[in-house]
């Protein structure tokens, strides 16, 4: 008779392994969308966007129904690269729309995040792509010749109880009653001692939001407006040294002295690609009865840099000199900061998940010793570890396709139609350059040129 139990008990354990080892083996894996890093990276965004499309019309997909928001920012950006701007804004746009409408989702999803794992609920995005998706797309607008369209996206970011403020604001890790820090309570009370220290984030304001909102103003003929967002672009520098370690541009003082008799040619460039998600190992001693199940593996989603090529930029105007490319804003160091802020809750969150499975095996495990063999409540022990190991899963969902840094630079011109040409350096070899050819300059108006690399 015990031994038709243990056989029943191994045979259910087992089955809910191989049961949650497929459920995981449906997801995506990072190795999926290898091909068409590829071609971000050899900069051929259509061959990229045709790929996640067909990859979409499959029977098995590479953005599945809960993971919506990463198929829309993927491919809002690809577009945005490849200049398709109207296709990049109404993907960009859907994204947006997801987001928001992931505050108003059903504690139903939540909850069941706490019994299996953050895959189960619908991905609601990261705080860093709510804000760059406006800078992608008030550049789309930009591109299509709407100005006001543009700043519409910018002021998103920068009024008052906007995009930025609102996350200045969203993580606080002092206890208003006690005064101690989350973090230091969060590790006394759980035991996990590997928790990387926690703070609010640095990231208050967008010198890249603000740069381009200044030159939508200057456009716009609108002086006081494009003072202020100069200004504040200053001010990013000043109260965000955790992001801002380079100083400011001197292509931002030159964007402000425009010669009467000149216009202004102004570049941004794009490189890089900014981090991805990666899972993590942490283990941990859990102070239960059953010896098997007294050391627990917490799966973690970590942030890995991929650093890129490009280690100088040069811009080349045919007849009228040259001049290097300024660092204005490094994209990954605000993607680090954004998600540290909110890491504390990830682990508090994953600590509880953790605890309740092992709790409920544990007890499992030693009524099945006390009733029939230790040996019966060890394999018990292994069936139900097995179980909750494979159904635990880091979330490592997000957009894989922002940029690392933005550069910016800039040359007053007489109006007229130039040839400039952008050399992208590895040490001393020019790994690519992009050709424009007859680039129209007027004066009074806003002259930007755009120029994506993503080595």
């Amino acid at each position: 008779m015990k031994i038709k139990n243990i056989k029943n008990y191994t045979i259910n354990a087992l089955r809910i392994s191989f049961i949650s080892l497929f459920i995981l083996s449906c997801a995506t894996s990072s190795g999926a969308f290898r091909e068409i890093d590829f071609a971000v990276e050899r900069s051929d965004f259509n061959y990229a966007i045709d790929m996640i499309i067909r990859a979409q019309s499959g029977n098995r997909v590479l953005y599945n129904e809960k993971n919506a928001i990463s198929l829309f920012l993927d491919k809002g950006l690809l577009e945005h690269y490849a200049g398709n701007y109207s296709a990049s804004s109404a993907d960009l746009q859907n994204a947006e729309r997801l987001i928001e409408e992931a505050y108003t989702k059903s504690i139903s999803q939540n909850f069941l995040s706490y019994i299996i794992n953050d895959n189960t609920r619908e991905y609601p995005g990261e705080d860093f792509e709510n804000i760059y998706l406006n800078v992608f797309n008030a550049l789309n607008y930009y591109n299509m010749g709407n100005i006001e369209g543009a700043l519409v996206e910018i002021r998103k970011l920068s009024m008052s109880s906007g995009k930025l403020d609102m996350l200045a604001r969203k993580y606080e890790y002092t206890d208003p009653n006690t005064g101690e820090n989350i973090n230091d309570r969060t590790r006394r009370e759980t035991g996990v001692n590997q928790m990387p220290q926690t703070t609010a984030s640095s990231f208050s304001n967008s010198a890249l939001a603000r740069y381009l909102s200044a030159l939508f103003y200057q456009a716009i003929g609108n002086s006081d407006s494009q003072r202020i967002e100069f200004d504040q672009l200053q001010r990013a520098f000043t109260t965000n040294r955790d992001i801002y370690r380079n100083p400011v541009p001197q292509a931002v003082i030159e964007a402000q002295n425009i010669p009467d008799d000149k216009a202004r040619l102004n570049i941004i460039c794009f490189t890089g690609l900014s981090p991805v998600k990666e899972e993590q190992l942490i283990m941990q001693y859990l102070p239960f009865q059953h010896p098997i199940l007294q050391i627990a593996f917490f799966k973690l989603p970590v942030l890995k840099r991929r650093p890129s090529m490009i280690t100088r930029i040069e811009v080349v105007v045919e007849g009228q000199g040259r001049f290097s490319m300024e660092l204005l804003e490094d994209i990954s160091a605000v993607i680090e900061d954004t998600f540290q802020s909110r890491y504390s809750s990830i682990l508090i969150k994953t600590f509880i998940r953790t605890i309740i499975k092992y709790a409920i095996a544990d007890v499992a495990a030693i009524e099945t010793s006390r009733r029939q063999s230790e040996l019966a409540g060890a394999l018990v022990a292994l069936g139900a570890r097995a179980a909750m190991d494979s159904s635990e899963s880091a979330d490592i969902r997000m957009s894989r396709y922002l940029p690392d840094k933005a550069y910016i630079g800039g040359i007053n011109l007489d109006p007229g139609t130039y040839d400039v040409y952008i050399n992208y350096y590895h040490g001393n070899s020019i790994i690519q350059r992009d050709e424009y050819a007859a680039v129209t300059v007027s004066a009074g108006r806003m002259n930007l040129l755009q120029s994506n690399n993503l080595q």
